[in-house]
């Protein structure tokens, strides 16, 4: 298996099924939010919404470790504080800043921001790793994502639409999701992914939990509807965070983390396949095609 994880094939493959399953995530919490009942001002719901998902995540990854790995797949007392750290940085204040700042601004501008996470991870790793300093061909392929995706919302897109405060908050939850992959990369050497990503989601997960009752949040988990889709959430975090850590663990950040540029695009497919929204538009090819061809760009001096 570690063989295959090291293969660069399979790693862009290994990205690009995350890239999809983390699309699903778009539609399926917009029905979550209608089984449950969760407005679109109920910030501290959406938190618990959000702990219950990755908590629960934790525990299949702990499931599926016990089972693959014939022992419990936990940390050593050494490496708890660093993978707890990944936990904070990754799952608790990644999502937290981004449930919050939606509320402060538009789910326009929040795509376009959160799209920057492959940017600024790119940048990031060049000051972190030796073997993944940044290049002109590297900036030239972010650049054509970033392009791309600021292309698919564009007809959508207002300046006067942009707040100082959301889009700032917005910001910090990409650039949390930076931090977290460069964390995952180096806390990764000689530890076993199952066992990082395990703690990790759990921990993370109970945070927001935590803060979501606190302030108020509520979730009827007698709700089956509901329920099978917050098991299918947790499934989709748990197997595409399993993998991402695995493919950290063997290969430079650029190469992965570009691949998240293509989650938008997953997004509205998903969107179009589960909730019908109109998906043939000339603008979501042409911005699949820039995407892409970043992607490619990126990865020509690390292929």
């Amino acid at each position: 298996m570690q063989n295959l994880l090291k293969n660069k094939y399979f790693a862009y493959l290994g990205a690009l099924i995350c890239a999809a399953l983390w699309g699903t995530a778009f539609p399926i919490i917009k029905l979550g939010y209608n089984e449950f009942n969760i407005s679109q001002s109920d910030i501290a719901s959406k938190l618990l919404f959000a702990g219950e998902r990755f908590a629960f995540a934790g525990v299949l990854v702990f499931i599926f470790g016990l089972i693959a790995l014939r022992k419990p797949p936990i940390v050593r007392k050494s490496d708890f504080l660093p993978v707890a750290v990944l936990g904070v940085v990754q799952t608790t204040l990644q999502y937290l800043f981004a449930y919050v700042g939606v509320g402060f601004t538009t789910a326009v501008n929040t795509s376009i921001i959160t799209g920057t996470v492959s940017i600024i991870s790119v940048v990031l790793a060049s000051f972190f790793f030796k073997n993944d300093r940044l290049n002109v061909v590297k900036i030239i392929g972010c650049l054509l994502g970033l392009i791309g995706i600021v292309y698919v919302n564009i007809s959508d897109f207002s300046f006067y639409s942009v707040t100082f405060l959301g889009d700032i908050i917005v910001l910090f939850s990409a650039i949390s999701g930076a931090g977290g992959n460069i964390i995952t990369k180096k806390i990764s050497g000689g530890k076993n992914p199952t066992s990082i990503t395990a703690c990790q989601l759990f921990l993370g997960g109970m945070i927001l939990l935590i803060i979501g009752l606190v302030f108020g949040g509520r979730t009827d988990l007698t709700n089956v509807s509901g329920m099978v889709i917050l098991f299918w959430l947790s499934l989709v975090s748990s197997v595409s965070f399993l993998l991402w850590t695995a493919l950290l663990k063997y290969h430079p950040v650029s190469r992965i983390t570009v691949f998240t540029m293509l989650v938008p695009i997953f997004g509205t497919v998903w969107s179009f396949i589960l909730l019908g929204e109109e998906i043939l538009k000339i603008e979501n090819l042409i911005s699949l095609v820039l995407i892409c061809a970043g992607i490619v760009f990126v990865n020509i001096k690390t292929a």
